[in-house]
């Protein structure tokens, strides 16, 4: 048993450790995703080291003392997505519909047959606007009759698993695809205007993960993100992110870009909606996201059933409250935040 705690301990030390370094090859980026496991796993050795652990009582303390302080760490970066933290959303608190928005996002996993199932799941929902990722060509067939729910729709269907569909009730002003980073990663950016005649800006997003069979490093990644962070920061207008961003709500690069965008969680207090992996419980982590401005409040958000993806989609109802700016505050970038912000957009 002395073994396994001794070598369990040294997995969790380093797993820990590699995520704390601020590189962007895949091997330390990676344990930023299960946060969660290792918490579980760190708080499950502590106990095997208290009931079990047979070893001179310097070891015993040391082992002790430093699994606590593991658990500790990871506690604290958990900490903020759990309902015993302040919430970074204020729920809405009258019906204004008239400045509502309602919006769906999924990863549909582009070899997945069911269709009809993610088609059924759009309807029951009947969200105002509906973003598909990884989508293809099949995908953009066997969706068409979306067509007559959603007047408007911006559609990047694509082989390489990168493929965007976007449908909207309310209108899209200027929609337009980028490639901000990559010349086969699209992202869409457009306008939606509100039933009262209020205009937002939208940035639908899908970046590359930060795996060795996909891409080995998070550069690209972080770079997309951290431009559309300046894009956010910048826009006049009420902004909405959404996107599966291929990164977790509590690693560092999507607190930084929370930082440098001025964009509010609404995870934040609430809960970690953990999107992927649906067909594994015990490996889930919050990948889709919908990050907001502080001129809105929340109206509900809920993880919906899996149709049969890799991804369970994410609801999310907001509204639009000019005085919320007031109210809500965003987290504070810090000069040496600024500094690596900028290092990694001029990266690649």
């Amino acid at each position: 048993m002395n073994v396994f705690i001794y070598s369990l301990s040294g997995l969790l030390f380093t797993f820990t450790l590699l995520s704390v370094v601020k590189h962007d090859y895949w091997v330390f980026r990676v344990f930023d995703y299960p946060r969660l496991q290792k918490l579980v796993l760190s708080l499950v050795c502590l106990i095997l080291i208290i009931c079990f652990f047979d070893a001179p009582p310097l070891h015993f303390w040391l082992l002790s003392a430093g699994i606590t302080a593991n658990l500790a760490y990871l506690s604290f970066l958990i900490f903020p997505f759990t309902p015993f933290s302040k919430k970074q959303v204020l729920n809405t608190t009258k019906h204004l519909p008239e400045q509502s928005i309602s919006l769906m996002v999924a990863n549909v996993y582009q070899d997945n047959t069911n269709t009809k199932g993610c088609l059924a799941q759009v309807l029951k929902t009947n969200p105002d606007v509906v973003l598909l990722l990884e989508t293809n060509a099949r995908w953009d067939r066997e969706t068409t009759e979306l067509s007559a729910h959603y007047a408007y729709q911006v559609k990047v269907p694509l082989e390489n698993t990168y493929g965007m569909l976007l449908y909207s009730k309310l209108e899209l002003i200027n929609p337009t695809v980028k490639y901000m980073v990559e010349e086969d990663i699209p992202s869409i950016h457009c306008q939606i205007l509100l039933k009262n005649g209020q205009a937002l800006q939208l940035y639908a997003l899908h970046p590359t993960p930060p795996v060795p069979n996909e891409n080995p490093r998070s550069t690209e990644r972080d770079k997309e993100l951290l431009l559309v962070a300046d894009l956010a920061r910048e826009s006049k207008l009420p902004c909405i992110v959404i996107g599966d961003l291929n990164d977790v709500a509590w690693s560092y690069t999507t607190e930084l870009f929370l930082k440098m965008s001025q964009l509010l969680d609404p995870r934040r207090g609430r809960g970690f909606y953990n999107s992927f992996h649906a067909h594994n419980p015990l490996m889930r982590f919050p990948l889709d996201h919908a990050f907001i401005s502080a001129d809105f409040k929340l109206k509900a958000m809920k993880r919906l059933n899996n149709c049969n993806s890799d991804h369970f989609p994410i609801y999310i109802a907001l509204q639009y409250e000019a005085a919320a700016v007031l109210q809500q505050q965003s987290l504070e970038a810090s000069l040496e935040d600024a500094e690596i912000a900028e290092e990694k957009k001029q990266k690649i």
